[in-house]
C-alpha cells in the first residue's frame, strides 16, 4: 500500500508524520522549529516544512501528503505572489481594538448570524482591520488574503513569488472550510465568503463611508474535505519526489487533532498545548452571540463548536520555573497537597487570555495566608487553574446543545499523571487519555489519504488511560468566587 505525509504547521514547529495507508502504521518522522514571537515571516514557515520532510526521509514513496497548520494567522500578499509583511499569529493581541471597533460596526449578534463567531483579536478578520489602521502603505499593497496552511499548500504546489516554478498564480491558493471558519469572513453555513466584513475591516473610507474603487483582493478557493488541491510542484527543495504526489485540502490545526483523533458526537477534545482548546463535532452549526464559543466548522463536513484560552502549558512552565522544578516534580507536589490547594487559586492569564475575551489581563495569585503559601499548594493551584478555565469553556459548549459522554484529553500537559488525576476532580464526565502521538498530523494525514482514494481512512486511536470522574467541588467552588 502507498505512504501517505500528515503535516502539523504548529505556532511551535513543523511535524511531519509519514503512515502507511492501509493500517495507519507510522513509517517516519520528521520536524523543524519555527521562530518565537506573535508575528513570523512566512518563509520560515517554508523552510521549516522543507527540513521536516527532509527529516522525515523525503518524498520519494509518498503519494499524497496534506497540511494541518495553525489558525487565523494572516500572511497578506502582493500582486507579485510576495509576503507583505510578517504573519501575525493568532497569539498577537494587537488587534483587540479592532475587534471592539468591528464589533461596534457590526454588532456581536449579526457576527455570529453570518460567520458563526464573533471575533476577537486572533482572529484574521481584526488583524485586517490592525493593518489598515496601523499599516495603511502595506494594506493598500494587498492582493491576496491567505491563512498559513493556505500559503504553504499554494508554495508546495510550486506557487509563489517570482523564481517559483508555477509562479505567482493568486487564483491558485486554496483553503478548506475548517481554516476558512476562523476568519470572521466566512460563513460556515452558506459556505460563501462575506467580502461586505472583509471590505469593512481591509478598506479605508472617506468621511462619506466610500472606500473607492479597488479591485477585490483575492480569497483562496474553499475545497471540500476530501477534494484534491492539486499536486506537489517540481521543486528543487525536494529532490527525489514522484511525480504527481497529491496535495489535499489541509485544514485548521484543531478540525485536524479532532480528524486524527477520529472524534464523533458525544466526544470533546480538551486539548493542552501552548493554548487551550475545547471542541465538540457536531451535525449543525453553532452561533453564540457571547463570543464565548466559536461556530468553526470541522475537517469531515460537520462543525467544531469551540473555546480556546490563551494560557495553557504554559501556566504549569512558569510556575515550575519558579519553583526550580521540572513538569514530572511540579505534578507529584500537586497531588501532596489536597483539592483546592488550602484556598489558594490561581486565576492563570499570564498573557492576557482569549476566553473570556481579556487581552489586557494579567495572572493573579488568591488566597495566600501562611498556611496556604506552600510549595505542593502552589503547584496544584497551577493545575487547577489551568483545567478550571477549561472547565468553564467545556460548560460554555455543552450549554449550546453539544453533548459530552467523554473527555479526550490530548497534548504535552496530558502525559502528566497529576493533570490526568486532577482533571478528573475537574470534569463531570470520563476522562479519556489517547496514547501520546502528533493528531493533528495524523489528520492531515487521514486526509491525504481521503484525497489519494476516496475513501477517509479508518485509523483506530488506541487509549493509554481513563480517569472516572471524581469531582471535587471545592475546585470550582474557590475558582468561580474569584472568576473575573
Amino acid at each position: 500500500m502507498p505512504y501517505i505525509a500528515g503535516v502539523d504547521s504548529s505556532t511551535q514547529s513543523t511535524k511531519v508524520v509519514i503512515r502507511d495507508l492501509e493500517t495507519g502504521a507510522i513509517v517516519r518522522e520528521g520536524r523543524a522549529p519555527h521562530p518565537d514571537g506573535t508575528e513570523v515571516d512566512p518563509n520560515a514557515w517554508w523552510s521549516a516544512l522543507v527540513t521536516a520532510i527532509a527529516d522525515a526521509g523525503g518524498l520519494a514513496d509518498v503519494a499524497a501528503i496534506s497540511i494541518a497548520g495553525q489558525q487565523h494567522g494572516m500572511v497578506v500578499l502582493d500582486v507579485e505572489g510576495n509576503v507583505i509583511r510578517p504573519a501575525l499569529l493568532w497569539n498577537d493581541t494587537r488587534s483587540a481594538p479592532a475587534a471592539a471597533d468591528l464589533i461596534a460596526e457590526v454588532g456581536a449578534a449579526e457576527f455570529a448570524e453570518r460567520t458563526g463567531s464573533v471575533p476577537v483579536a486572533s482572529f484574521t478578520l481584526t488583524k485586517l482591520r490592525w493593518l489598515r489602521d496601523a499599516e495603511p502603505q502595506n494594506a493598500a499593497r494587498v492582493a491576496a488574503v491567505a491563512l498559513p496552511h493556505d500559503w504553504l499548500t499554494w508554495r508546495l504546489r510550486g506557487f509563489g513569488p517570482a523564481g517559483s516554478p508555477n509562479g505567482p498564480v493568486l487564483d491558485e491558493l486554496t483553503t478548506d472550510r475548517s481554516d476558512a471558519s476562523g476568519t470572521s469572513y466566512w460563513n460556515p453555513t452558506t459556505g460563501e465568503y462575506d467580502r461586505d466584513l472583509l471590505e469593512l475591516a481591509l478598506y479605508p473610507t472617506d468621511e462619506h463611508g466610500n472606500s473607492g474603487n479597488r479591485p477585490p483582493v483575492v480569497l483562496p478557493r474553499v475545497l471540500d474535505p476530501q477534494q484534491q488541491a492539486g499536486v506537489v510542484g517540481a521543486l528543487p527543495e525536494f529532490p527525489g519526489a514522484a511525480p504527481g504526489i497529491v496535495v489535499g485540502a489541509g485544514a485548521g490545526d484543531n478540525a485536524g487533532a479532532a480528524l486524527g483523533l477520529g472524534a464523533a458526537a458525544g466526544d470533546v477534545v480538551i486539548s493542552i498545548g501552548t493554548s487551550g482548546t475545547v471542541f465538540a463535532v457536531t451535525a449543525e452549526p453553532v452561533r453564540d452571540a457571547t463570543g464565548t464559543v466559536a461556530g468553526f466548522a470541522d475537517a469531515t463536513g460537520n462543525y467544531l463548536p469551540l473555546v480556546a484560552t490563551l494560557n495553557a502549558a504554559r501556566i504549569l512552565d512558569s510556575v515550575s520555573g519558579l519553583l526550580g522544578v521540572d513538569f514530572a516534580e511540579l505534578g507529584a507536589l500537586a497531588l501532596d497537597a489536597a483539592p483546592g490547594a488550602t484556598g489558594l487559586v490561581l486565576q492563570p492569564y499570564f498573557e492576557g487570555e482569549r476566553t473570556p475575551n481579556l487581552p489586557d489581563a494579567t495572572a493573579t495569585l488568591f488566597g495566600m495566608t501562611l498556611a496556604s503559601t506552600t510549595r505542593p499548594n502552589l503547584a496544584r493551584a497551577a493545575i487547577e487553574g489551568m483545567l478550571s478555565a477549561l472547565a468553564d469553556g467545556l460548560a460554555a459548549v455543552t450549554a449550546l446543545g453539544s453533548p459530552a459522554s467523554r473527555i479526550l484529553l490530548i497534548g504535552g500537559a496530558a502525559q502528566n499523571d497529576a493533570v490526568r488525576r486532577i482533571a478528573a476532580e475537574v470534569f463531570s464526565v470520563p476522562v479519556h487519555v489517547p496514547e501520546q502521538g502528533e493528531y493533528v498530523a495524523a489528520g492531515a494525514a487521514r486526509q491525504a489519504g481521503w484525497a489519494l482514494t476516496g475513501e477517509l481512512p479508518a485509523w483506530s486511536t488506541a487509549t493509554s488511560a481513563v480517569f472516572e470522574p471524581n469531582t471535587a467541588a471545592i475546585i470550582a467552588e474557590q475558582y468561580a468566587a474569584r472568576r473575573a
